[in-house]
């Protein structure tokens, strides 16, 4: 297999165990901070943060959501799913846009 079928599978596994894998948060919670996408407003700050300014999350943003009933546990597998999903996002892009520039680059090549 070549490497990069390898990582792709990689980040295939990576994807499928945060959102299917075993935990103490549900598949739908995981999900939901997977995407960053309807989000308990409690919740919501932490997981925002997460994925969009991780340089920004505070203890506050885990009291709040703590507070709000969710587990330490819980927390930290939303934190992954979030951060794991925003990086599944970046790695998505950044493979569509090297795949549009290989192309535009064939054809320049081509002319």
């Amino acid at each position: 297999m070549p490497d990069e079928d390898k990582k792709r599978a990689a980040h295939r596994a990576l994807v499928d165990r945060v959102l299917n894998g075993e935990g103490r948060a549900s598949p739908e919670q995981r999900a939901r901070a997977f995407s960053n996408a309807d989000i308990p407003p409690p919740l919501h700050a932490l997981i925002g943060k997460v994925a969009t300014r991780p340089a920004q999350v505070t203890d506050a943003d885990f009291a709040a959501a703590k507070a709000s009933g969710f587990s330490e546990d819980q927390l930290f597998e939303l934190v992954i799913s979030a951060a794991v999903g925003q990086s599944a996002r970046l790695y998505e892009a950044g493979l569509a846009a090297l795949a549009e520039a290989t192309v535009n680059g064939e054809a320049d090549n081509a002319t």
